[in-house]
């Protein structure tokens, strides 16, 4: 069978209290000939290394990558621990994703808030440590640290992806992560500047710039499925953007800060009293969809057919994605989209199982 390996999907997409739900859901990924499956974390019951210890377990191709975890959630020994064990249960299958998180839920945690310069310091301590190197004295923006050591034995390939969207957030990655995990909801012409921010940042560190995989994350929600699921998955997805961290995503997509300002005035969205994709009523989304949000921003993403969605993701790619992740929706969900891009698909050669390489 055919396997996409540019392609991906989230495990357990969106809001779950059954995470066991993971296992069925890897293994049809796998059966579908998806590349990998991504998983969030989230402080209920979304913890990263219990998840892609869950998928390693239940399947034996597709890559596994955690997009996004917090590094300042743990101590760098344990995160580092957390991936090399995934990456050999995993057979090398494992990528650690990284990311900013949120300054507001950090704040109320007790956490300090994350710094592209801690970043890069604690990338620089995982990197050691899989080497088999010991971390001694150190003292950064991640942290002072005495002594860090995990075994010198060890030499692990272990790929660092990072998510991002704001131009500083990009080049960072560009200059040190081996993937990049973009935005859901990116207009074309966000993508495309995504991508060459990623890649000058890279060519200007020396590296490679065709070395880093690029993920595009779309939102892809075909016909077939009811409408109250399509609303969640599109209106109610893009609202909880515009709620959690609207500024970032306008301002990515040069999108009118005007028509943010009316979305947060609306009297439905002030004061809602949770995230729009896990709650919002059909009435509630069809309001959101027909008076407040603009065509255009819910046209950042893939609906439509099966057929009109695959050519969505030929888009992504044509616009310069090295891979695209099939958001928002379960394997069974994307059976027929998947179905369609097989017989439209123009990658020429297969990329590396592991989501975070390129060769």
């Amino acid at each position: 069978m055919s396997r996409f390996t540019e392609l991906a999907c989230y495990g357990l997409a969106g809001h779950t209290d059954q995470p066991r739900d993971l296992l069925a859901e890897a293994r049809r990924a796998e059966e579908l000939g998806l590349g990998s499956v991504f998983l969030s974390e989230r402080f209920n019951v979304k913890d990263a290394g219990v998840l892609a210890g869950a998928v390693a377990a239940a399947t034996e191709h597709v890559g596994i990558a955690t997009a996004a975890t917090n590094h300042n959630t743990r101590h760098p020994l344990v995160t580092a621990t957390m991936a090399t064990t995934a990456h050999r249960l995993s057979g090398g299958r494992y990528a650690l994703g990284l990311g900013r998180g949120f300054a507001a839920l950090f704040d109320v945690m007790g956490l300090p808030r994350v710094t592209g310069a801690q970043l890069e310091d604690v990338v620089g301590i995982y990197r050691s440590l899989w080497r088999g190197e010991a971390v001694l004295g150190h003292e950064g923006p991640a942290g002072a640290y005495p002594y860090l050591n995990q075994d010198s034995a060890f030499d692990e390939r272990i790929p660092v992806l990072m998510t991002a969207i704001g131009p500083r957030s990009l080049a960072l990655a560009g200059r040190i992560a081996d993937g990049v995990v973009l935005h859901t909801f990116l207009t074309d012409e966000a993508l495309a500047r995504s991508v060459a921010t990623i890649r000058t940042a890279a060519e200007e560190a020396g590296r490679d710039p065709a070395s880093v995989r690029v993920w595009a994350v779309l939102a892809t929600v075909e016909d077939s499925l009811p409408e109250e699921l399509r609303l969640r998955k599109l209106v109610g997805r893009l609202a909880t953007y515009l709620q959690g961290y609207g500024d970032v995503l306008v301002a990515a997509n040069g999108w009118d800060p005007a028509v943010l300002d009316r979305f947060r005035a609306d009297p439905l969205v002030q004061g809602y009293p949770g995230a729009f994709d896990a709650i919002g009523t059909v009435e509630e989304l069809t309001h959101l969809r027909d008076d407040v949000l603009p065509a255009d921003w819910l046209a950042a993403s893939a609906t439509g057919t099966a057929e009109q969605c695959a050519a969505r993701v030929l888009e992504q790619l044509a616009l310069g994605a090295d891979s695209v992740v099939l958001h928002g929706a379960t394997p069974d969900e994307l059976a027929p989209v998947l179905a369609a891009y097989s017989s439209v698909r123009a990658v020429t050669h297969d990329l590396p199982t592991n989501p975070g390489w390129m060769s």
